[in-house]
């Protein structure tokens, strides 16, 4: 009986790694304000509840991969820092699976936002030839980038809620309303 359950957990695994893979990827294709997407708390809900954490990589990087086939392209090596802090909050989650309550899982999640917009803005300042390559330039960069923070650490949070508290809907919901009546 116990190979049945441990191939079920991998389908279940399979499944919810697909439905946050396309929720991320409609939601990156859909107009949204910027970086105000489900990305990042894709990565992290996956590594707090998939039975195999470390499909929850998977997760962000290939929503990323897929939605970047039909938007426009950057370069290759802005991509390719993008593509791995969009891996933190899935790290993240991975390595703080233990402390999963509400305080841990909102510092996990401005730790990551933060993380991400040091690391991707770091390499549009290196590589996108817009700022000087001195001091100055990366203080310009980040300034002119910190909406961007604001909008994504929003985003994040918001995304974050919304995954672990629909998750704990489907979990509890059936119990709550059998209670009620």
């Amino acid at each position: 009986m116990q190979p049945t359950n441990t191939r079920n957990d991998l389908w279940m695994d399979l499944a919810l790694v697909a439905f946050l893979v396309v929720l991320c990827v409609v939601a990156r294709l859909l107009p949204h304000a910027p970086g105000f997407l489900p990305v990042a708390a894709s990565g992290l809900f996956a590594a707090r509840v998939l039975r195999i954490p470390a499909l929850a990589i998977v997760v962000p990087v290939l929503a990323m991969i897929l939605s970047d086939a039909f938007l426009p392209g950057e370069d290759w090596r802005i991509q390719a820092v993008g593509f791995a802090a969009i891996a933190i909050p899935a790290i993240a989650g991975i390595a703080t699976r233990r402390w999963n309550s509400v305080l841990p899982t909102i510092a996990t999640v401005i730790g990551s936002s933060t993380l991400f917009f040091l690391l991707s803005n770091g390499a549009v300042w290196a590589f996108s030839g817009m700022y000087p390559l001195d001091l100055q330039g990366l203080t310009q960069c980040y300034v002119l980038a910190l909406p961007f923070l604001e909008k994504t650490m929003m985003g994040d949070l918001f995304w974050t809620g919304a995954l672990f508290g629909g998750f704990w809907l489907v979990q509890h919901g059936p119990s709550l309303l059998r209670r009620a009546h």
